[in-house]
C-alpha cells in the first residue's frame, strides 16, 4: 500500500536533512518515513531551492504557488482563445447580415 503524504509534511522532513543537518537515516526514523523516501525529498528539495527542474509534485510551497499560477495562466490562455474565435465568429455572422 502506498502512503501519501501532503507537501507540507514531505517540506518538514525533507528540511531535517538540509536545514537541520538530520542524516537522511535519522530523519527517516524520526519521521516515521522511509529512507528511500526521505532521500527522494531532500533531493527534490534541494533541485528546487537551486532553480532546477523538478517533477509535477513540487515540495516547497514556493514551488507549488508557482505551478498553480502556472496552471492557471494555461486556462486564462486558453479562455482568451475560445472568446477570441468567439468574437471572430459573432463579427462575420454579423457583417454578412449586413450585405
Amino acid at each position: 500500500m502506498t502512503k501519501h503524504y501532503n507537501p507540507e509534511f514531505r517540506q518538514e522532513v525533507a528540511e531535517l536533512v538540509l536545514d537541520q543537518n538530520y542524516s537522511v537515516r535519522e530523519a527517516a526514523d524520526a519521521m516515521n518515513v522511509g529512507k528511500s523516501t526521505v532521500d527522494k525529498w531532500a533531493r527534490l528539495l534541494r533541485k528546487e531551492r537551486t532553480g532546477r527542474e523538478t517533477n509535477p509534485l513540487p515540495i516547497s510551497a514556493e514551488q507549488r504557488k508557482i505551478k498553480a499560477l502556472e496552471r492557471e495562466v494555461q486556462r486564462l490562455k486558453m479562455e482568451k482563445e475560445i472568446l477570441k474565435k468567439a468574437t471572430a465568429l459573432l463579427m462575420s455572422d454579423s457583417m454578412s447580415g449586413l450585405r
